[in-house]
């Protein structure tokens, strides 16, 4: 269960960012959060450079959310990453189309 902290940063509605936890009031998920700092190397000072309108606090707790639901939050990424792969083999660039007809 939430404890108070992150319920107060952490929201998950459904019909906004798929039901995702996000950063409460914006449609940041979680996994934004985590693929930013874990897989792009960005510190919680970087993230919060790029995006002004969350504080420092929302990018920790979001961190802290991401450790205690680690196995939900890679299977998010996971069919987010699929749907995507999926998407793109069934509308290929202009350019990838032009280049399998050279």
């Amino acid at each position: 269960m939430f404890i108070p902290i992150i319920k107060e940063h952490i929201e998950m509605t459904p019909g906004i960012c798929g039901g995702k936890p996000r950063i409460a009031g914006h449609r940041i998920r979680v996994q934004d959060i985590v693929i930013w700092h874990e897989q792009m190397g960005m510190s919680p000072d970087e993230i919060l450079h790029h995006y002004p309108s969350i504080s420092l606090a929302d990018v920790y707790v979001a961190l802290a959310y991401y450790h205690d639901n680690q196995e939900e939050i890679w299977q998010q990424i996971a069919a987010d990453e699929e749907f995507a792969r999926q998407l793109q083999e069934q509308s290929p660039s202009l350019l990838q189309q032009k280049i399998k007809h050279l």
